[in-house]
């Protein structure tokens, strides 16, 4: 029973290392998230632990990633916000997924009025670019990090919906979704047992995509002022602070720099694999 489930578990990882490029993005990705759920263990300092003396210091073995104008190891920053952009964009993107399966599975299947409405809403949603709707909610509701989670969330619920609904169009109207209809079965079973199995594969490479997505704006979000507020070793807060001593310390802007790219870079490449596996385009 052990091996067998340890095969399957096997089996769902596979995909992710379809191809080399796949394999690449699939390792980056596993490294910064073990840096994620690892890095307040391996940080040499804390995030905002001054040592004046050693301010403005360029990297070094003692210091990988030298230190910023105020002295703060800029090693353990990057590494610290690790945790930040995955807990902030994963639980965004996983959220926006689930409500965006919910409401397009549900809202597709009923058809009629129902569809029409939500995604007539959604488009107006998705005619304004998703920085600027985050900043357009987040002016209004302040920035924190729930209403940069929340924000996510919003921001890419409908065009998950579309992508489930694109689906559930020519599923709905498959013979065994039509048996299953005849034989009695709830409108929960149906949606579940009959058509969420079809939507999987193309709702898998999506939420990789949003991931990525989802990253690069909450480092846009932290740039801009609007996301997680100072203090907090934020890569995007992180790049806004050090582009005013680019001069005196180069470094402590092309790190975190460097962090966001690797890791866009990987998801994408994930997804990519994701999508080739599973024969759809990404």
């Amino acid at each position: 029973m052990g091996r067998a489930r340890a095969s399957r578990a096997l089996a769902a990882f596979r995909p992710l290392y379809a191809t080399r490029l796949a394999t690449f993005g699939s390792t980056v990705v596993l490294l910064f998230a073990l840096m994620a759920v690892f890095g307040p263990a391996l940080a040499p300092y804390g995030a905002n632990q001054q040592v004046y003396t050693d301010a403005r210091q360029p990297p070094s073995l003692e210091r990988p990633f030298g230190t910023d104008h105020l002295g703060r190891d800029v090693f353990s920053r990057v590494l610290l916000g690790t945790r930040d952009i995955f807990v902030l964009a994963g639980l965004g993107t996983l959220v926006a997924v689930l409500v965006g399966t919910a409401v397009g599975l549900l809202t597709t299947y009923l058809g009629g009025a129902t569809e029409e409405i939500t995604f007539r809403v959604f488009d107006s949603v998705l005619a304004m670019p998703a920085l600027l709707f985050a900043l357009l909610l987040l002016g209004t509701f302040g920035p924190s990090r729930n209403n940069v989670l929340a924000v996510i969330a919003v921001a890419y619920v409908p065009i998950v919906a579309r992508v489930v609904r694109s689906v559930v169009l020519n599923v709905k109207t498959k013979d065994y979704v039509a048996a299953a209809r005849m034989q009695g079965e709830s409108l929960s079973r149906i949606l579940l047992r009959e058509i969420l199995p079809s939507v999987l594969p193309a709702l898998a490479v999506e939420g990789a995509l949003r991931f990525s997505y989802a990253i690069f704006l909450v480092a846009s979000l932290g740039f801009l002022g609007a996301g997680v507020q100072p203090p907090n070793p934020d890569w995007g807060l992180m790049i806004s602070e050090a582009r005013n001593f680019v001069s005196i310390t180069p470094w402590a802007l092309y790190f975190p720099a460097a962090a966001i790219s690797l890791l866009v870079i990987g998801v994408n490449l994930m997804a990519e694999g994701l999508a080739t596996a599973l024969g759809r385009t990404p």
